[in-house]
């Protein structure tokens, strides 16, 4: 994470767009009367967004969770393609 404010951000914009996105660093732009702001590159802030919506549904994340719990426990098995196959046409 890294901070700057305004004046800095506005004189050096090229460099740090290239340093929020080519180096997934999120820029924290300070601004007079507490008006911050936050610049993040589009895939970062997808994936913020996709981690609010699946947290947004608690019986999703549990069976996330739970799904996550099975395969660090060993309790996970794989399947042949085929095996997909025949499953998604039952």
């Amino acid at each position: 994470m890294l901070a700057v404010n305004y004046s800095t951000l506005r004189n050096n914009l090229k460099s740090y767009c290239d340093r929020a996105t080519d180096d997934a660093e999120t820029v924290f732009v300070t601004r007079k009367d507490e008006k911050n702001l936050v610049m993040m590159s589009l895939e970062a802030y997808n994936n913020l967004m996709e981690n609010v919506f699946i947290r947004s549904n608690h019986k999703n994340y549990q069976h996330i969770m739970e799904g996550i719990s099975q395969l660090e426990n060993g309790k996970a098995k794989s399947i042949s393609p085929a095996d997909w196959e025949r499953l998604l046409n039952e």
